[in-house]
C-alpha cells in the first residue's frame, strides 16, 4: 500500500546523501518533497501540516546542524515523526481481572469486520486463549453464516442463536453470549455488530445498545485503509457517536495509497491496534509504529520476520539442523531442503517475506512478480526421487534426471538446475552453522561471519594511542565517530540502516527465485 510513498521518500533522501552540511535551501526542498509525497499518499491536510513543521524545525536544529552525517540524521527525524503519526508506542489489548474479556467490532459494512472477526480469533487462539465469536450482525444477509464458517476455519467458538436476515434481536444475542462464556469457560468475546453503507442514527443507536448491554473492554473500530479521507470522517463520527478505545485497519494489502494509516490515530487520537494485510487467516498482526514507519522508509521489517519465523519453527528443530549442519554439508540432505522450504512457506508469501528483509525496495517489480509456485515444483521434483537420491544426490546420473523430470512434469535442466541450487545452498548453510556469515549479507547480528570481522576489527584497533596533538586528536575522534555512524547504521538503530538500500545483495538463493530484470 506504501510503495508509491516509500518510493517518493527514497528517491527524496538519495538527494541528501553525500552532503556533509544541509542548507536552508536543502532543508526546505526535502520538506517540500515530503510534503507532496504524503498528499499523493492521501494523508490529511492537518496531518501533513503538523508533520513538515516538525521535520523543518528538527532538521534546523542542532541535532543536523552540528551532526557528523546530516543525511542520516534527517532521515532519522522523518522516521521518529512517522513512529509519532502512527501513534507511537505499540498499542495492546486490555485484558479484564474476571474473565471473559469482550471485545466489541464496530464499522462500516463491507470494512471486513466479519473476516476480521475470525483472524482476531485465530490470533487470540495463538496467544493462549479461547475466544468466542458472536454473531450480532442480524441484519445483512448471511452475516451469520458467514461468520459461522470462518469461525470454523479459525478453530474457535460461535455464538450464534437468531438466523439473521433481518431476524433476532442483536443486543440480547450481544448480552446472552456473556453467560454463554461464562458457563463453557470461554476467556475473550469478539462481538460482531451490524453496520451500514454509511453512518446513520439506526447503526450509531444499535452499536451503543450493544456498547452499554455488555460494556466491553475494548471496542475496535475497523476501517477499510483503502478508503482515504473517508477512513478518517467514518472514524471521528463514530468516535463521537459511539467512542471505541483503538482501529484496525483492515486491506491493508491493497492498493491504494494508504493515507488513512497515516492520518487516523493522528486524527482522532485512538490508537492503530491491528492490521489485516491479506485474505488469509494469519495474515493479520498487531500494529507496530515502529516497524510500519521503518517499512514506509525502505528499511525492512526484520522483527516480525523473526517472530513468524519462531512461530514456524521450534526450538528444538533449529537446534537439530544447526547440530546437523555443524557436522559437515554431507550431513544435510534433500529430505531435509524439502522440511526446510516448507517451513518457510508455512511463514506466509514468499514475496512478503522478501518484502520484510531491508534493502529489497530496490526490487520491488521482482519481488511483485515472484512466482510462488517455484516451491511447488520444486517440492514436486525432490518428492519424484528415490530415498537414496535424496540422501546422496551426487548419483543423480543422466538418465536419473531423466526418470524424475517425468515423474515431476519438469524439463531435465531443471532437475539439473535444482540440484546445482541444491549444493550451494548446502555450503551455504553449513557456513554459516560454523560461524561463517550470510554470503551477500555482511554485518548482519547473529551471524559467524559479522561477529568475526568484528573480533578482527577490535584486534586491529585494541591499544591504538591517541595523538598528543589536540588538533589531530580532535580529527581521530571526529573519524571514528563517523566510522562507527556509517558502520553501525545509526540512524535507526539497526545495522546498514544508513546505507543506501540499493547496495544490500541477497543471497543468491533467493535471487534464483526471482525472474529476470
Amino acid at each position: 500500500m506504501f510503495d508509491t510513498l516509500s518510493d517518493r521518500l527514497a528517491a527524496t533522501f538519495k538527494n541528501l546523501r553525500g552532503k556533509g552540511r544541509l542548507s536552508e535551501a536543502d532543508i526546505d526542498a526535502t520538506a517540500r518533497e515530503i510534503r507532496i509525497a504524503l498528499l499523493e499518499a492521501d494523508v490529511a491536510l492537518p496531518v501533513v501540516r503538523a508533520f513538515i513543521g516538525q521535520i523543518k524545525e528538527r532538521a534546523r536544529g542542532a541535532e543536523v546542524s552540528k551532526a557528523l552525517n546530516p543525511a542520516q540524521q534527517v532521515i532519522k527525524i522523518v522516521n521518529e515523526e512517522l513512529i509519532g503519526i502512527l501513534g507511537g508506542e505499540t498499542r495492546r489489548l486490555r485484558f479484564a481481572k474476571n474473565p471473559p474479556t469482550v471485545i466489541m467490532l464496530a464499522g462500516l459494512q463491507g470494512a471486513g469486520k466479519t473476516t476480521l472477526a475470525g483472524k482476531l480469533g485465530r490470533w487470540l487462539k495463538e496467544q493462549g486463549h479461547t475466544p468466542l465469536l458472536v454473531a450480532a450482525d442480524l441484519q445483512r444477509p448471511n452475516a451469520v453464516n458467514q461468520l459461522a464458517v470462518v469461525a470454523e476455519r479459525a478453530g474457535v467458538g460461535i455464538f450464534a442463536p437468531e438466523p439473521g436476515n433481518g431476524v433476532g434481536d442483536p443486543v440480547k444475542v450481544a448480552e446472552d453470549s456473556l453467560v454463554h462464556a461464562r458457563d463453557k469457560q470461554f476467556d475473550v468475546v469478539v462481538v460482531d455488530t451490524a453496520g451500514r453503507l454509511g453512518i446513520d442514527q439506526e447503526m450509531m443507536a444499535q452499536a451503543a445498545d450493544i456498547r452499554d448491554a455488555v460494556r466491553p473492554d475494548e471496542v475496535l473500530f475497523v476501517v477499510d485503509a483503502m478508503i482515504g479521507q473517508d477512513a478518517v470522517t467514518t472514524a471521528e463520527a463514530f468516535r463521537d457517536g459511539v467512542g471505541f478505545d483503538g482501529v484496525v485497519l483492515s486491506k491493508l494489502d491493497g492498493d491504494a495509497r494508504g493515507g488513512a494509516a497515516l492520518s487516523i490515530a493522528q486524527v482522532t487520537g485512538r490508537q492503530i491496534m491491528f492490521a489485516s494485510n491479506g485474505e488469509k487467516l494469519d495474515d493479520f498482526d498487531a500494529f507496530h509504529p515502529d516497524r510500519m514507519a521503518s517499512r514506509i522508509l525502505g528499511m525492512g521489517d526484520v522483527l516480525s520476520l523473526i517472530e513468524r519465523a519462531e512461530r514456524t519453527f521450534s526450538q528444538q528443530e533449529a537446534e537439530a539442523m544447526a547440530s546437523k549442519l555443524a557436522k559437515g554439508p554431507k550431513e544435510f540432505t534433500l529430505d531435509d531442503f524439502l522440511a526446510q522450504m516448507e517451513q518457510v512457506r508455512k511463514m506466509g508469501s514468499i514475496s512478503k517475506l522478501l518484502g520484510m528483509m531491508p534493502g529489497m525496495g530496490q526490487m520491488k517489480e521482482q519481488i511483485n512478480n515472484l512466482d510462488e509456485r517455484e516451491v511447488d515444483r520444486t517440492a514436486a521434483i525432490i518428492k519424484s526421487m528415490t530415498p537414496a537420491e535424496r540422501a546422496d544426490p551426487k548419483i543423480i546420473n543422466g538418465s536419473r534426471r531423466a526418470r524424475i523430470a517425468r515423474g515431476s512434469g519438469v524439463d531435465v535442466s531443471t532437475v539439473k538446475g535444482l540440484v546445482e541450487r541444491f549444493f550451494e545452498a548446502r555450503k551455504m548453510m553449513s557456513k554459516m552453522a560454523q560461524g561463517g556469515g550470510m554470503p551477500g549479507m555482511p554485518g548482519i547480528p547473529g551471524m559467524g561471519g559479522a561477529g568475526k570481522r568484528k573480533g578482527k576489527q577490535q584486534k586491529k584497533t585494541k591499544g591504538k594511542r591517541q595523538s598528543g596533538n589536540p588538533m589531530k586528536r580532535q580529527q581521530q575522534e571526529r573519524a571514528e565517530a563517523q566510522r562507527k555512524a556509517e558502520g553501525g547504521g545509526a540512524a535507526f538503530g539497526v545495522p546498514g540502516a544508513g546505507q543506501d538500500p540499493g547496495d544490500f545483495e541477497l543471497p543468491k538463493e533467493f535471487r534464483d527465485m526471482l525472474p529476470p530484470k
